[in-house]
């Protein structure tokens, strides 16, 4: 029988790996500083979220979760007065390509293949609840057939990050709680993942005291039941988001895994030199 579970889990990491190298990557920043942007400054939040961009820095922020938003309002605010979000988006995908051919190119062809599949489960996932992923699923889709999968990938990999926003809504998780556990979850150093994100000593404390006084940290760190309560949030996403890999079948996700994941090391090795071994942490195993 098909353990659907596990499958849903190892899509999701190898979607993170397949798809994070983009947002460090210099040939894509510089892309997008020859739109105008001094120094490409803001590359990581315009890119990624330039097909809802025209909602607001408020909407994007709340798409976004546990991004501060005053470090989104700047990103954004950069990016329309030097360009436009489709040009943005050409940009990244532009990058995309070359990238792809460039770090993986064993599984160029069989990937693109794979794109009218991938992108028939995408549109098969409801919308209700999930704004950042039906801002990308509406988007164009360029003719390139290797860059087209690789967006119908990132399509549903938004799905997933708009669900597991929504489990962490139902355990009333602020976006700094999101980041504290993350960090305690993957055994990261201490506060990196929140402070990433733009928080500070106040919100880090803030949050801390909350988890603390609902019994899910102690002297500062993170406990044996915050670190429970942030599995069974993962375990949740996994089992909810078994919907866009049945929907694509166990043949094609088995084909999708055994492609990505043998390339998966590379591309998270590519972050590891672009960006540092931090960063993307979705798409990192938990360390030891």
């Amino acid at each position: 029988m098909t353990d659907w579970q596990d499958l849903s889990a190892r899509a999701s990491l190898a979607s993170h790996r397949l798809v994070g190298w983009i947002y460090w990557d210099p040939v894509a920043i510089a892309r997008y500083a020859d739109l105008g942007v001094e120094g490409g400054t803001g590359y990581y939040v315009a890119s990624r979220t330039a097909p809802l961009a025209a909602a607001g820095h408020q909407a994007v922020a709340a798409a976004c979760y546990s991004i501060h938003p005053g470090f989104i309002e700047v990103c954004l605010d950069l990016a329309a007065a030097a360009t436009t979000w489709v040009a943005i988006t050409d940009a990244r995908d532009g990058a995309v390509g070359a990238g792809l051919r460039a770090f993986v190119p064993e599984i160029c062809d069989d990937l693109a293949a794979m794109g009218p599949d991938l992108w028939a489960a995408a549109d098969a996932l409801p919308s209700s609840g999930r704004v950042l992923f039906a801002a990308h699923r509406q988007w164009g889709r360029p003719d390139d057939p290797l860059v087209s999968a690789w967006l119908a990938v990132n399509c549903i990999r938004e799905w997933r990050g708009d669900t597991h926003w929504a489990v962490l809504v139902a355990e009333d998780l602020s976006g700094t709680q999101a980041g504290i556990l993350h960090n305690a979850f993957l055994n990261y150093p201490a506060d990196w993942i929140p402070r990433s994100r733009g928080a500070d000593d106040a919100a880090i404390a803030a949050a801390m005291a909350d988890l603390e006084a609902r019994g899910l940290a102690s002297d500062g760190r993170v406990d044996d039941a915050g670190l429970a309560l942030r599995r069974r949030v993962e375990e949740r996403t996994d089992e909810l988001c078994q919907r866009a890999w049945r929907t694509l079948g166990a043949e094609r996700t088995l084909e999708f895994l055994a492609l990505v994941e043998p390339v998966g090391e590379r591309l998270v090795d590519r972050i590891d030199r672009t960006a540092g071994p931090e960063w993307m942490p979705a798409a990192r195993t938990r360390r030891p």
